[in-house]
């Protein structure tokens, strides 16, 4: 098992697999690996003859200085699964100078309006962090292919537009939402909830496939109002939003259109813990 801490490094083993042209697949994620992540690293597997595994909490898409303190960090355990896994997996786990090299900001970026939406409403600059950190590991890595879970379906579609904006040339694939068998959708965050809250939480997914439902019948607003009296009745919970969008452009659904594809998407608090998932409404 391979592990990088630093650029250098991961791109000198890199260049060997890139002269004989071989696929590279990259799966970037901010560590305290689950199932999910497992599901990612699966699939660049079967698909490419090379597979890096980013492991990195990148500080400048936190906009809330307690939340990124409070991120789990599980380094040892994540590399321990991966061997599991797959021994021939390349890890590349940086510090914050590697990637930063002294100047931890974010560059800003336009994407076309996807970044106002939902989680840009509500998490101020998180999308500048999140394009600042994906760009440069692309440059990095250099990879053909890049996995990313639907469960962060607003930051899967604004990478999408990095990616065309900027002229990477890599292939994104979505991969669908990995979920415990409760229906909650898998979070590292998931690892900070008590054994109630986690248990509780499965309700998020169970209203989701209710709003689902009732999207075949009733208006956009009209499912709004049913979810958010929903959580109205469970204490435990602050729903902080639900939108309907359209997944191409992310806007909020008005009035349904016969053939544009709408999701619902969630973000609530348990515990003072964030969690967010989306579903699909065809």
């Amino acid at each position: 098992m391979l592990v990088f801490q630093t650029q250098n490094a991961l791109q000198i083993e890199l260049k060997k697999a890139q002269n004989q042209s071989k696929k590279i697949g990259f799966v970037p994620t901010m560590g305290a690996l689950h199932r999910g992540h497992l599901s990612l690293l699966e699939q660049s597997i079967s698909e490419n003859e090379i597979t890096v595994l980013s492991i990195f909490v990148n500080p400048t898409q936190f906009n809330n200085a307690e939340d990124l303190k409070k991120y789990p960090r599980t380094l040892e355990k994540d590399i321990a699964l991966v061997q599991e896994l797959n021994k021939n997996i390349l890890i590349y786990a940086p510090t914050v100078t590697d990637i930063y090299e002294g100047n931890t900001i974010s560059r800003s970026f336009d994407y076309d309006g996807l970044e106002h939406q939902m989680e840009g409403k509500h998490r101020p600059g998180h999308f500048d962090g999140v394009g600042t950190i994906v760009k440069k590991l692309f440059e990095i890595v250099e990879p053909t292919h890049a996995y990313f879970g639907e469960k962060d379906f607003q930051q899967l579609q604004i990478v999408k537009k990095l990616v065309v904006k900027h002229k990477i040339p890599v292939n994104v694939i979505p991969c669908e939402i990995y979920r415990e068998p409760s229906g909650l959708a898998m979070s590292s965050r998931n690892e900070r909830l008590s054994d109630n809250a986690r248990n509780e939480s499965k309700l998020i997914y169970q209203i989701l496939l209710e709003a689902k439902d009732k999207f075949m019948l009733k208006s956009a607003k009209e499912v709004t109002e049913f979810v958010v009296r929903e959580f109205k009745k469970h204490k435990n919970f602050t729903l902080e939003y639900f939108e309907i969008a359209e997944e191409e452009t992310l806007l909020s659904c008005k009035r349904k259109t016969k053939n544009k594809k709408y999701r619902g998407f969630i973000a609530v608090f348990i515990e003072d813990i964030r969690l967010i998932d989306n579903i699909s409404l065809k």
